[in-house]
């Protein structure tokens, strides 16, 4: 008999409600739920699939250990006892007798999605006091977090566009038509934006690629790859020259940044990024004269030589025009559990210390993913020895993962939770899977905070976990416990205990504590009776300068790494020749590394194709479909051509997340799905001053 209930699509930022149809013991129907108060009923092809996920024969449900290598390797599956104590016995061996640097942690991004890895897997990860942890943050957000660290105190303190009432929405390299939303979480944006246009208000996206959001746009601009920080400078230097600044009264040292804006020009951004200066200066005139505006850049921008400096100027571009903390413009939230203001989530902090090899900085505690190859491969002191990954698949989402592969063969003893047998995972002596999204109560604690509109919302699981399953919390907890008594160096006795008692308490009990004592008044037995979410309203203003974790409450505009940077912008060489540059691209139906798996998601149209002007095919006498190769400095794969205007000219667009069946090993890439990755073009020796990998701009040529 077919049952209801309500659900949640946790897969991406968005977080949509659903409502479910359940029949023995299988998602039948999924749909989006009118009665969400954020996501108002919306749902994408990943929330019409998410039962895939549940009932995928793929999926690992039992711990796995591996023998043989390469070709030879095969998979058993063994209890949970035996599995734990080998992970425990593997790390621990490693620590006692090469030191604590000897292990490498690796967080993938569906961690920020389960609430069990956010209360539990981050805390067992902090017990390991190796200075080799890393996560998808430096892939693809981590200028985006310093720099909400070096103006604001917090590296997740971030304004977020009031797109619900703004009147001028400024996109540059975002996508949140098929995103729904990056670092703003924001479900149905197509009705949003749909409710901006017809109350008069505009958008306008720069983007070297007609994207789906470009398609819908009022305006969208082409610019080159890599040039976006002139295009922004540019923009910020017409409203200083022409008196378009209304900056708030606690924001310092505006005289320095108009000086370093001194050569940055609209002219000489129209030479580096082929935008027109009339364009440029047009739109900051727009952005300062809108009742209500807000800029907002992405991954486009982030992932690039120069990301800190244009996530700077974003904010730059709120601040002076007075829309940072204003209704319709980049305003803060005010979530029922606030993990910023409650210390849940760090503040951050940088170069504390430096990779042993590159002498990279560290942001917050993790070092830049593009050099985990590198400590691997590299002997001496700190030599990376073994591998914990957690939910991530760094050979297809991390720069050059065609070496990061090979690297990893080299590992003594490589660890995985994961519940997929996949490019990362198949290097691994034990992989322990977790319960999945409809068998684990849900509340989003990083999503909350930078979601368009306050509310909260509690999910409990739809299924029940199998008798020999564990949730992650559940690993994570066992694991410590089993790792600590076999350290040569323990923890102090009571440091251990109070974790080990910490680590006791689940997921739920933690966010009924959590809302108990906050300020808002949802408590979790208000959210239990309405699973659809609790309304609390609109975004606020007049946060600023009180919520500031600055020292002074001050902000100072222009940090001595953002000043530093601008002076290597000035002196870079702009890409000349025939050499083109790649950028990446996402679909609405993919989840970046994973469930290329669904046929439900991988059926119709292909989507793997590299995308290239016409122009260009010409100029180099290639024809549309052909089979080509693409050549980066660190390596080449072979893919079909597509002919399209959607990309401009000197630009060719790969899609994130596809990888190859290898032999001897089942990967979680369905039959027929062709593709390459584009990460093994991607080159680790590109990286912005933060230490986000450059994946976007990459030079490359096809023949």
């Amino acid at each position: 008999m077919a049952e209801q209930r309500i659900g949640v699509c946790n897969l991406c930022e968005a977080t949509c409600g659903l409502l479910l149809t359940i029949e023995d013991g299988r998602v039948t129907g999924a749909r989006g739920n009118p009665d969400d108060p954020l996501s108002r009923g919306h749902i994408c092809p990943k929330g019409v699939a998410i039962g895939d996920i549940h009932a995928d024969p793929d999926r690992l449900r039992r711990p796995v250990r591996r023998t043989g290598r390469g070709a030879d390797a095969r998979w058993e599956e063994i209890g949970w006892d035996e599995a734990l104590d080998l992970v425990a016995d593997g790390i621990a061996r490693t620590i006692n007798e090469h030191g604590d640097d000897a292990l490498a942690l690796y967080l993938g991004n569906p961690n920020a999605h389960s609430l069990g890895a956010l209360t539990h897997g981050i805390a067992v990860a902090q017990t390991f006091r190796t200075r080799n942890k890393f996560s998808a943050t430096s892939v693809d957000q981590l200028p985006h977090q310093l720099i909400g660290h070096l103006l604001y105190g917090h590296q997740l303190l971030l304004p977020v566009p009031d797109i619900d009432r703004t009147s001028y929405f400024l996109v540059l390299g975002a996508n949140p038509m098929a995103s729904n939303g990056s670092l703003m979480t924001v479900p149905d944006f197509p009705g949003r934006l749909r409710e901006l246009q017809a109350r008069g208000g505009r958008m306008v996206v720069f983007d070297p690629r007609r994207t789906e959001t470009a398609r819908v746009a009022d305006e969208h601009h082409f610019v080159r790859p890599g040039t976006d920080a002139w295009v922004l400078l540019a923009m910020l230097h017409t409203l200083f020259a022409e008196g378009l600044t209304t900056p708030p009264s606690y924001v310092d040292g505006l005289d320095d940044v108009e000086a370093a804006l001194a050569g940055f020009t609209p002219e000489a951004a129209e030479q580096a990024s082929g935008v027109p200066a009339e364009v440029i200066v047009r739109v900051a005139r727009e952005l300062a004269a809108a009742d209500g505006a807000a800029a907002y850049g992405r991954m486009g921008v982030s992932t690039q030589e120069f990301g800190l400096v244009c996530q700077w100027a974003v904010q730059l571009l709120n601040l002076v025009t007075g829309n940072t903390d204003r209704v319709g413009g980049a305003m803060l939230t005010s979530p029922a559990i606030d993990a910023v203001g409650r210390g849940l989530l760090g503040r951050g902090h940088y170069d504390r210390f430096r990779s042993r090899v590159r002498q990279a900085p560290e942001f917050g505690g993790e070092l830049p993913v593009a050099v985990l190859r590198e400590e691997i491969e590299t002997p001496g002191e700190g030599q990376v020895r073994a591998l914990l990954t957690i939910a991530g698949n760094p050979v297809l989402s991390t720069p050059d993962g065609a070496a990061l592969d090979k690297a990893l063969e080299g590992l003594d003893f490589c660890v995985a939770v994961d519940i997929y047998l996949n490019e990362t995972t198949r290097h691994a002596d034990v992989i322990l899977p977790p319960t999945t999204l409809l068998e684990r109560d849900h509340y989003d604690l990083p999503f909350h905070v930078l979601a368009v509109r306050d509310t909260a919302r509690f999910t409990p699981a739809i299924f029940p976990k199998g008798r020999d399953q564990r949730h992650d919390w559940e690993i994570f907890r066992d694991l410590y416990v089993r790792v600590a008594k076999r350290l040569h160096r323990k923890p102090p006795l009571k440091r251990r205990l109070l974790t080990e008692a910490r680590l006791r308490l689940s997921p739920t009990f933690a966010i009924g504590m959590l809302l108990r004592t906050g300020r808002s008044g949802v408590t979790i037995s208000q959210l239990r009776k309405h699973p659809e979410g609790v309304d609390i309203g609109a975004l606020r203003g007049g946060q600023l300068p009180g919520r500031l974790f600055t020292k002074d409450k001050r902000i100072a505009a222009l940090p001595d790494l953002v000043a530093g940077d601008l002076d290597r912008l000035r002196a870079q060489e702009l890409p000349t020749g025939d050499e083109l540059l790649l950028i990446g691209r996402r679909h609405q139906r993919d989840c970046n590394s994973w469930m290329h798996n669904t046929d439900r998601l991988t059926k119709g149209k292909p989507r793997h194709h590299l995308l290239m002007h016409p122009a260009d095919l010409d100029a180099r006498g290639l024809r549309d479909g052909a089979l080509v190769t693409v050549t980066s400095r660190v390596g080449k794969v072979e893919v079909e051509v597509r002919a399209t205007e959607d990309v401009m000219p000197g630009v060719v667009s790969l899609p994130h997340g596809y990888g190859h069946q290898r032999e001897g090993v089942r990967l979680g890439v369905a039959t027929g799905v062709a593709g390459v990755s584009i990460n093994d073009l991607t080159d680790p020796e590109r990286l912005d001053v933060s230490g986000n990998a450059a994946l976007s701009g990459v030079p490359v040529t096809v023949g």
